[in-house]
């Protein structure tokens, strides 16, 4: 049976946990594979509007496994917050239909300390991270002195490992970022608490999805950011603490490359950004405001506005070649209703060459300018439209000029945020 990777193609925002949602119904098993609590994915149900930042979207179909894998980096209490506020929404009603992988690293108090600290003293330099900790948690996983969650079951080894991380954290803490020191006892002591509520979902997910893979489940791998903010292939230094391309799913699950069959890049129908980075196609004008306010352009976790601009052909081409793209998904398209013309970015200029590629030098980058091609907008509005044959004839050849310059199909449209507008060309999971 297929299985499906979902990854963004741009910045992040993408609408990746719409579509996850949407496609969860052909799934047997979702899974997240990297970022923490810094990504948010919104899916509307009805009038109901519900935000999930750890869990997998998956948790809204019912008859679901849903798998946090090793890769992912958690939040305990805010884990458990998201998953008081999914159930008192009348989801979640089964305690089996989420699994979290025993070897992910948690986020430690310290983490979120450290990582809002070192923000407010880079000042107008500052990375623009959301402060929940992830980075300084990838760190100590990398520097091999990270508490996964299978440590804190064992009160000598977690007491062992909290002593000597804060013995470098506190050190740092008071002497470099002028913060108070934490107090092991403390820490060990809120801890405990936490993984007695949540130790009935602790498992080794590697083997469940192995075993899931031998008796032939499909399973949704559901990626969170997006390519652009990649740690090895985006605008570093402005990026994310993981990868967030397709080869995570692997790397974060611990289910091999052969087992990804279908990778389905999510695309806005036009180009977002939330914090500090380059971003050359930004409208910083009437343009990128329609954008935001008829998009509700706000960051799902932090609630900053999203800088907006036009379609950007240079990163997605660029992503699609990282991430071994076989299919896209079009979102927000209603979002582009009422412009006379829409722009999409076909190349950077740099001095006086056009650059086919993306560049990954950063002091080239923030000097290119986007070079345009025009397209003829529509005025009708399109959010309750069910079939592509019935579309403006104009945004149907938005959608094909998209595929012809990306030469990949587009099988998904999204023409508002609810789980019923959607248009679907074709299902990846029957590739």
């Amino acid at each position: 049976m297929p299985n499906v990777v979902i990854v963004g193609t741009q910045w992040g925002d993408e609408g990746k946990g719409k579509i996850v949602d949407f496609l969860t119904q052909h799934a047997d098993i979702i899974v997240r594979f990297q970022g923490g609590p810094n990504a948010g994915h919104t899916v509307v149900v009805g009038e109901k509007q519900t935000i999930l930042h750890q869990i997998p979207s998956g948790i809204l179909q019912p008859g679901k496994k849903c798998v946090i894998g090793n890769g992912v980096v958690i939040d305990i209490e805010t884990l458990m917050k998201e998953i008081e506020e999914v159930r008192s929404q009348g989801y979640f009603k089964d305690d089996t239909a989420l699994l979290i992988s025993e070897n992910a690293h948690l986020i430690m108090p310290y983490h979120k300390k450290i990582d809002i600290s070192r923000e407010k003293m880079k000042g107008k330099d500052k990375l623009g991270t959301t402060g929940r900790g992830i980075g300084p948690a990838y760190e100590d996983k990398v520097g091999r002195s990270g508490i996964r969650v299978i440590d804190i079951f064992d009160d000598d080894l977690f007491r062992n490992k909290l002593e000597d991380n804060l013995k470098e954290k506190n050190f740092y803490l008071q002497n470099y970022l002028n913060e108070e020191a934490f107090n092991t006892e403390e820490i060990f002591q809120q801890f405990s608490k936490y993984r007695d509520k949540i130790k009935n979902y602790i498992c080794n997910t590697f083997l469940f999805l192995h075993e899931s893979l031998n008796e032939n489940k499909r399973i949704l791998f559901e990626g969170a950011q997006g390519t652009m903010l990649d740690v090895d292939h985006g605008t570093y230094p402005f990026v994310t603490s993981s990868n967030t391309i397709s080869a995570q799913a692997s790397i974060g699950s611990g289910i091999g490359p052969k087992h990804l069959d279908a990778i389905v890049g999510i695309s806005k129908a036009y180009t977002t950004r939330v914090g500090a980075g380059p971003f050359p196609t930004e409208q910083d004008n009437d343009t990128g405001n329609y954008l935001r306010d008829k998009g509700a352009e706000y960051g799902a976790t932090t609630g900053r506005p999203r800088r907006c601009g036009w379609f950007d052909l240079v990163t997605v081409r660029h992503s699609i070649q990282i991430n071994s793209i076989t299919h896209l998904a079009l979102t927000k398209l209603d979002v582009l209703s009422r412009l006379k013309t829409i722009k999409v970015c076909t190349g950077y200029k740099y001095m006086d060459e056009v650059l086919s590629g993306f560049p990954t030098d950063f002091s080239v980058l923030e000097k290119c300018t986007p070079v345009y091609d025009e397209v003829e907008g529509w005025d009708e509005d399109i959010s309750s439209i069910t079939r592509l044959k019935d579309m403006p004839e104009a945004a149907k050849n938005y959608i094909e000029y998209i595929e012809n310059a990306t030469g990949i199909p587009v099988i998904m449209v999204s023409v508002g945020s609810r789980r019923n507008q959607i248009i679907t060309i074709k299902d990846p999971f029957e590739t």
